[in-house]
C-alpha cells in the first residue's frame, strides 16, 4: 500500500501517475495526517467497476437460484441458443 500526503499530488503527479498505470495500484493520500483520497489509473477504476457489477449480477442471480427460480443446465441452455440462433423454436 502506497500512502502519501496529498501535497505530493502537486509536487510529483507524474511519478504517481507513473505508479497507478504501471502497477494497477491505487496511491492512498493523506490530509493533515488522515486518510483523504485514492488515486487511482482510470484502467484500474474501469476494471474495478466491472468486477463489482458482475459480482452484483452474481448475488442477484445466486439470490434468485436460493429463492426457487427456475435453472437451467449448460446442455439446456446450450439447445435453447441454438434453437433461437436457427429460428427453430
Amino acid at each position: 500500500m502506497v500512502i502519501k500526503p496529498s501535497t505530493s499530488l502537486r509536487n510529483d503527479y507524474n511519478d504517481i501517475s507513473s505508479f497507478c498505470k504501471n502497477t494497477n495500484e491505487p496511491v492512498f493520500l493523506t490530509k493533515n495526517g488522515e486518510g483523504d483520497l485514492v488515486v487511482m489509473s482510470i484502467e484500474s477504476y474501469s476494471f474495478r467497476e466491472e468486477m463489482l457489477d458482475l459480482r452484483e449480477k452474481l448475488l442477484e442471480a445466486e439470490t434468485q437460484r436460493l429463492g426457487g427460480v427456475k435453472t437451467y443446465s449448460v446442455a439446456e441452455a446450450s439447445k435453447h441458443l441454438k434453437e433461437l440462433i436457427n429460428g427453430t423454436e
